[in-house]
């Protein structure tokens, strides 16, 4: 009788069960084309639901058919394919912004489609409005002027266009920028003599001049702030329509996260008014900018911000600590190949590096360090080791990054996993780089340490992906392609460069998804399509996973679904 009984109420149990998760009604289901999840226990499915926002179910879709009711919306997806809704791992989102308001010269293929497109937009300038632009990469032009100083044009043309209206177009990499003449006097710059000019020196940056010694109109990082100072501040509204803009952007791509490298004060106020506006339409992983030191001290006081909704979280710092490879400023063990004598510049002092990682590791915030060059690598390694040793009982899960990991001394490779530091890494950048970044470095350097991340990923370290936008477009099959590919973006060379580091697809879709959600510690709230998780997804026209790579780059993101809504689809 005991017995029975006790078989009577695990009966009840499990009809009580079956009835609760019957009226568990989805809002969403979707069905119709290949699923991938990104989770070890089931990497592909039928279809999936959800309820609200977060993920109900993901399995067959006869047993999906128990989530659905008169209300919930389906969505056939007809062939299409669906992944977690993708995650930029480093990027610059006002920048992206901003760089759809402003001169956008990213296509540019010489100096004088530079020039040409500075002399269009003087016709509509008011005298004396400032002209600013990004995205130019003299390694990317077709042909060179014929007057250069260190691989770089000069002024001149420019100036000759515009003036009237001092001009600022900062470089594709953001470390190092282009002013015309008119800018330059405004920041005084106009005194000839080298002695006049050296006053104007900048500790980490480089004011390109000529063999007379004047300006060239080249500034190389710090520098650049000689210029930037004397640019007039935006106004909310540009900023508004700017953010706006940046999140339409990231819809149209599939992005639905995005770590952004390096945020203000002014930058953070604008995110708390666009959340409580209700235009936070993606989830903001933010990085206090290391340069506004009175910043840091203000947030380790009161502590990492983790959003409860999941749309801005603040619990890490940036700090730039070199320059960029095209405008040779990456900070370098051996000498440019194609510029002897010069190593490029550390431009932040490494104490500084140990002292923030002392800070990260008592206060609870991850740092994230931009290296390019070997040697900036090296040296926040080992800062990060010393605070490491220095405070072991607070290592156990700290996630310290280093941003973009670009060229590694080959000894210094394993020590990423050895540390546990993560690699930021935009696949993209080989893609676009490699080409010429043979010239900068080498082949032995560079066939021995850039790009490497099947080394890193074999060692037992995850890789973050992304663009770092806008310093290349923000469209993720460009470097997901690249990622598989190791090819320039118009496939070349046969086979790609240095094809033994090239990833798998599972490989560049989980560095585009759950890496980039561990590398935010994040992974348990999205990455992948796991009951319990967010409902975040993107949706593409082919399956990116099984087409063949010289159709790869043919694939568009054709609906992107956040927070369990459709926020974007392609021709509506």
């Amino acid at each position: 009788m005991r017995l029975q009984n006790i078989t009577f109420l695990i009966a009840l149990l499990v009809l009580s069960a079956c009835t609760d998760r019957k009226k568990e009604a989805a809002t969403l289901l979707i069905y119709g084309g290949p699923i991938y999840t990104v989770d070890s226990t089931q990497t592909q499915v039928e279809a999936v639901a959800t309820k609200d926002n977060k993920i109900l179910f993901a399995g067959t879709l006869s047993e999906a058919e128990a989530y659905k009711s008169e209300q919930t919306q389906l969505i056939d997806l007809q062939g299409k394919t669906m992944t977690p809704g993708l995650i930029e791992g480093h990027g610059h989102f006002m920048g992206l912004g901003y760089n759809e308001l402003n001169l956008d010269l990213m296509n540019t293929k010489s100096y004088q489609e530079i020039v040409d497109a500075v002399a269009e937009k003087v016709k509509t300038a008011e005298p004396g409005e400032w002209i600013i632009g990004r995205g130019w990469h003299q390694s990317k032009w077709d042909e060179m002027p014929e007057v250069t100083v260190n691989g770089f044009q000069t002024h001149d043309l420019l100036s000759a266009v515009s003036p009237e209206n001092p001009v600022y177009l900062k470089h594709a990499s953001g470390h190092a920028s282009f002013a015309n003449a008119k800018a330059m006097e405004i920041a005084g710059l106009q005194i000839l003599s080298k002695e006049g000019i050296d006053k104007f020196v900048v500790e980490g940056g480089e004011v390109m001049r000529d063999e007379l010694g004047r300006p060239t109109g080249i500034f190389n990082e710090r520098a650049m702030t000689i210029i930037t100072e004397h640019i007039p501040e935006t106004t909310a509204e540009k900023n508004i329509k700017a953010f706006e803009l940046a999140v339409a952007a990231c819809q149209r791509n599939g992005i639905t996260g995005f770590h952004d490298a390096g945020i203000g004060k002014e930058t953070i106020v604008l995110y708390e008014e666009m959340k409580t506006a209700n235009k936070m339409k993606l989830r903001l992983y933010a990085m206090l900018t290391g340069w506004d030191k009175e910043l840091l001290e203000e947030w380790y006081e009161k502590g990492p911000m983790v959003d409860p909704e999941h749309l801005v979280t603040i619990r890490s710092v940036k700090l730039n600590c070199d320059g960029a490879l095209g405008s040779r400023g990456a900070w370098l063990l051996e000498p440019y190949t194609d510029r002897p004598g010069h190593f490029g510049h550390e431009t932040l002092p490494m104490e500084f590096v140990k002292e923030t990682a002392l800070n990260g590791l008592r206060k609870g915030f991850q740092v994230c360090a931009h290296a390019i060059g070997d040697r900036a690598n090296r040296e926040i390694l080992d800062r990060y080791e010393a605070a490491f040793t220095e405070l072991p009982d607070t290592t156990k899960d700290h996630r310290f990054r280093i941003e973009h990991a670009q060229h590694l001394h080959p000894d210094d490779i394993p020590r990423f996993a050895e540390l546990q530091v993560i690699p930021a890494m935009q696949a993209v950048h080989m893609s676009s780089d490699r080409p010429w970044a043979i010239d900068r470095l080498g082949e032995k350097r560079i066939k021995e340490g850039a790009y490497m991340w099947q080394r890193l990923l074999k060692s037992g370290i995850p890789i973050v992906n992304g663009t770092d936008v806008p310093v290349e477009p923000l469209n993720p099959i460009a470097s997901l392609y690249a990622s598989v590919s190791r090819k320039t973006l118009k496939g070349t060379p046969e086979g790609g460069y240095e094809s033994d580091q090239k990833m798998t697809r599972a490989q560049a879709l989980q560095s585009y998804t759950l890496d980039a959600a561990y590398g935010a510690f994040e992974e348990d709230i999205k990455g992948s399509i796991t009951v319990g998780k967010l409902a975040d997804f993107t949706i593409y026209n082919q399956d990116l996973m099984t087409v063949s790579e010289d159709i790869f780059l043919d694939t568009e993101v054709v609906m992107t679904i956040f927070d369990g809504k459709v926020v974007y689809e392609k021709g509506k």
